[in-house]
């Protein structure tokens, strides 16, 4: 995951320069958008990884379904992607974009894993404390994993807190076998 994370971050920025630059960011986010539709299409992920099927081939592919929505600088980076290979990157870059964007607006991104799923009232009370201690906005997306066992793991950005049970679990587990 961190690899795919460390490709995409380039490409990321490179698309939130640009967007940035030319004031497109809600154009490059509607066409971003679309070409992730597009790459979820299992007949075009079925393509995009036939070696037999050429990457010139699924350029026109992709600019054939995308039409006129995409604009000459999204058609370019759409090569660019395609051209390295990496096009199974590409939701990474475009979520990194959106992190980018968001954070240019003030709002954070939050990643909340808990054991069970939190009313409003909690999701309200922790998106306060991290608004607090973040200093700003903060846009909180919630998951469910019941194999944490209990407490929470918060992502935001690239920091990670794991006040899990299974993490303190772990972490009492390698404190002993050292």
């Amino acid at each position: 995951m961190a690899e795919i994370a460390t490709i995409a971050r380039p490409y990321a920025e490179a698309v939130f320069s640009l967007a940035k630059e030319t004031k497109s960011l809600p154009a490059w986010s509607s066409a971003l958008a679309l070409v992730q539709a597009v790459n979820a299409d299992p007949e075009i992920r079925r393509l995009a990884t036939d070696p037999a099927f050429g990457k010139d081939k699924l350029i026109k592919l992709f600019l054939d379904v995308c039409g006129q929505q995409l604009g000459p600088d999204a058609s370019r980076f759409l090569q660019v992607v395609i051209q390295a290979n990496r096009l199974d990157a590409l939701p990474e870059i475009i979520a990194q974009f959106e992190v980018l964007r968001a954070s240019e607006n003030g709002v954070k991104e939050a990643s909340v894993v808990s054991a069970y799923p939190l009313d409003a009232a909690q999701v309200a009370a922790l998106t306060a404390r991290l608004s607090l201690r973040f200093g700003g906005s903060i846009d909180v997306t919630q998951h469910v994993d019941p194999e944490i066992i209990g407490g929470l793991i918060i992502t935001i950005g690239d920091e990670v807190y794991d006040a899990s049970v299974r993490g303190k679990l772990q972490d009492m587990a390698n404190t002993l076998n050292r």
